[in-house]
């Protein structure tokens, strides 16, 4: 049996540096309005000690949790096996970590998950929310609301009743997906065809306009759905190649579902770029890069889009957002990235 050493405690923290407790405290938890040599003498007592502050008595002090929930809108088979996510993640992992905050991830599989995620929002465990891969009919926003929680959504949200205000982080994926289309026009590709994400969500909505802006007269059996999967991009390929064989060009939703699409090209004997040029989008390079042939795509900052959302929770100067200014959407730039594919 082995004797541990007990916690240090604020008291004896205060003791070491010859302050009262009410001047500890107000020091670990900001410095706010303490004089900067009393500052110093408290954090050294408290590196000398090594005092690790309660997060519980903290936060009825600072009524501040220093935690973020980052909410996905998908389940954790979709989540885990889709690079967009970890990069994301990565990007708001990133920013959250400059601020000393940590990351809570609450993910949803389905309607008693959303009830769930609603009652730990509402409980305050959190300082807001990062919300992201809506779809149309998700009962998220409602339930972050009712929660009153500061929330930035990762994308535009597609509710358009008007009533509510959103920060929102987003890439220009109507012009992106235009670009890719006029980029395989300009390589006279005249029977170019699009597998679409699902549409219950605005990016692959948008995507699907920026393609028919494109080709505003395409024909819509040049059109088959996907859900930005590998899988979901080989059944749109199969589709679309017995419904139209003479196709000589893809604009896929997204690099997963281009990369399924570019397995079926290759099992039908098609090659890529010879006869079926093929565009993703995002840009991922565990994708883009490793793809046969390497893939062109639109490229998105998907890591500076989490950066920025965690940014504009937290409030950062000049920035507005739910911390520190007026409602706003954000939509980041988009480009062209060209390799071998097309």
């Amino acid at each position: 049996m082995t004797e541990t050493a007990s916690r240090p405690t604020l008291e004896a923290v205060a003791a070491r540096a010859g302050v009262s407790r009410a001047t500890a405290s107000r020091v670990v938890n900001g410095g706010y309005g303490v004089r900067k040599p009393l500052v110093e003498r408290v954090r050294q007592a408290v590196e000398e000690l090594g005092y690790v502050p309660n997060q519980a008595a903290r936060s009825l002090v600072t009524r501040r949790h220093d935690a973020i929930a980052v909410v996905i809108a998908e389940p954790e088979t979709r989540v885990f096996a889709d690079p967009f996510f970890a990069l994301q993640l990565r990007g708001i992992s990133k920013e959250l970590t400059a601020r000393d905050s940590q990351l809570v991830l609450l993910l949803t599989e389905g309607r008693d998950d959303h009830s769930r995620v609603g009652r730990y929002l509402a409980g305050g465990h959190v300082d807001g929310a990062l919300v992201f891969s809506l779809h149309l009919d998700d009962p998220l926003p409602g339930l972050v609301q009712r929660a009153g929680v500061p929330t930035v959504f990762g994308g535009r949200p597609g509710w358009s009743d008007g009533s509510r205000d959103a920060v929102y982080v987003d890439s220009d994926n109507r012009g992106g997906a235009r670009a890719a289309v006029q980029h395989l026009v300009a390589l006279g590709r005249t029977r170019i065809a699009h597998i679409t994400g699902p549409l219950d969500q605005t990016s692959a909505a948008d995507r699907l306009d920026g393609f028919r802006d494109g080709l505003p007269v395409a024909d819509p059996r040049l059109i088959a759905g996907g859900d930005f999967t590998p899988a979901g991009g080989e059944r749109a390929m199969r589709e679309l190649l017995d419904r139209c064989p003479d196709l000589d060009a893809v604009f896929a939703a997204n690099d997963l579902t281009a990369s399924g699409a570019l397995r079926v090209l290759r099992e039908r004997g098609r090659r890529v770029p010879e006869d079926v040029a093929v565009v993703g989008f995002d840009d991922m390079l565990p994708v883009a890069e490793q793809t046969d042939p390497p893939l062109t795509t639109v490229r998105q900052d998907i890591e500076e889009m989490g950066r920025l959302m965690a940014r504009l929770l937290l409030g950062s100067p000049g920035e507005g957002g739910p911390a520190g200014g007026a409602a706003a959407g954000v939509v980041l730039p988009t480009t062209l990235v060209r390799r071998a594919s097309a």
